[in-house]
């Protein structure tokens, strides 16, 4: 595992509970693989046959293993600031390549801001539930383009404010607050940071889990039905592709 000088990362550290709640099961498969799987439907650009994969904070590897039995990547580089997580992704890797060994995977203990890759090196960048993390959001999303080849694709999932901001997720867990944004603040931010998309490439699902209030249970009890375009959104994905400034 490399490292780069990130002495000078804005940072907000993760609550124990967040720690642990990203290694559990509700975690892979509720939250981790239904985004993988939206997003790669999101797509609609040729991808090359075994691209490179960076994975912006990809905190415990747990995205390894999914990111290669969805794109059959010819490399993944793993990026992190978070040092404890870095170690149990190390061993995540290790696993992977017991069922990929095609895929060759790269941890680098670096900030989103200022990536350790060199420019237009990555086919995709999959930034999952990390940017609500991140106080330099501008200054990351031109580190996605710079690194991006012509024509990359950024897939981008994340977690809104009407979501960040709930009781309960300011309970459990720990976020720059002024920097979080609406789905449609993210959607433009994305694009003027240089990437193009369409109505076809962005999702904004509305699952149980990201509805803090309460977990969805009035929908499932009959007593509350939101519709789309009167919600506040809680998550939004996007397939945007790299394009010049």
């Amino acid at each position: 595992m490399l490292s780069s000088d990130t002495s000078s990362v804005q940072y907000v550290p993760e609550s124990a509970f967040g720690v642990w709640f990203l290694r559990t099961h509700t975690w892979e498969h509720h939250v981790l693989r239904v985004a993988i799987n939206d997003l790669k439907r999101l797509i609609d650009t040729p991808l090359p046959e075994h691209p490179v994969i960076i994975d912006a904070g990809c905190g415990q590897g747990i995205s390894f293993r999914l990111l290669a039995q969805t794109f059959n990547p010819s490399r993944i580089l793993g990026i992190d600031f978070h040092e404890p997580s870095l170690k149990l992704a190390a061993a995540a890797a290790h696993a992977c390549r017991d069922h990929h060994p095609a895929t060759h995977i790269e941890l680098l203990h670096g900030d989103c801001a200022a990536l350790p890759a060199p420019n237009e090196s990555a086919d995709i960048v999959f930034c999952h539930q990390t940017f609500h993390h991140l106080v330099e959001q501008e200054r990351t999303l031109a580190e996605f383009h710079r690194v991006l080849k012509p024509g990359g694709v950024l897939l981008f999932a994340e977690s809104t404010d009407a979501y960040i901001k709930s009781w309960v997720i300011r309970l459990l867990f720990r976020h720059p607050m002024h920097v979080q944004k609406s789905a449609d603040g993210y959607l433009e931010m994305i694009r003027s940071g240089g990437f193009t998309f369409g109505e076809r490439n962005v999702s904004l699902p509305y699952l149980w889990w990201s509805r803090a209030k309460d977990f969805g249970l009035f929908e499932r009890l009959g007593l509350h039905r939101p519709q789309p375009g009167k919600r506040r959104e809680t998550l939004v994905n996007v397939a945007a592709v790299k394009s010049a400034y």
